[in-house]
């Protein structure tokens, strides 16, 4: 019984799902790991300088950056931190010596899903899905919106690229929502 295990995909497959319908490509994106990171009151400018100092970007309001670590801003003090799976396994335990008790650290790889989304017209795309407007916040932009009932982030990565998060609860709920979505903008 050694190995009886088997990890799945948030849509419950062996590797992950990758759809084009027309001009944009659906894919499950299982390649990234995820941390809350929160700074501890009074700890702020503590945290702000070790994430420097680890390049660790922490953006504004609304924003989301991309390095060897992305982040995603979720309120005051607070993000979501990006890293690659492969080398980030565990990410709780790559940046808890990091930051110490200076900052809150929580897993959350396994709560969420990731889909990208590539088109030429996203933001056609995106006015069927929800109301953040894409054509009004342009390339580092991130939000939470509702998509089909589900507290979702967006986030701009390029022009053309574009990250959906979602609770992997829901996983096919939404994947079921984007390719709808995309047959009828295309």
């Amino acid at each position: 019984m050694a190995n009886a295990l088997k990890a799945l995909t948030p849509l419950g497959h062996d590797a992950p799902v990758s759809e084009t319908i027309g001009p944009v490509t659906i894919t499950e994106n299982v390649g990234v790991a995820l941390a809350s990171l929160a700074s501890r009151l009074g700890r702020e400018a503590e945290v702000a300088t070790v994430a420097q100092a680890a390049g660790i970007p922490l953006p504004g309001p609304g924003r989301a950056e991309t390095a060897s670590y992305g982040a995603i801003w979720l309120g005051p003090e607070q993000w979501m931190i990006e890293a690659p799976f492969e080398t980030h396994e565990d990410i709780v335990a790559v940046l808890k010596p990091l930051f110490g008790e200076a900052a809150s650290i929580t897993e959350q790889t396994d709560a969420w899903v990731r889909f990208d989304l590539t088109a030429t017209d996203l933001p056609a795309l995106f006015e069927r899905l929800c109301g953040h407007d894409l054509r009004r916040n342009g390339t580092g932009s991130a939000t939470r919106t509702v998509i089909e009932h589900l507290g979702c982030y967006v986030v701009r990565r390029a022009e053309n690229q574009v990250s959906v998060i979602g609770p992997r609860s829901s996983a096919r709920s939404l994947h079921h929502a984007l390719i709808t979505a995309a047959k009828s903008a295309f």
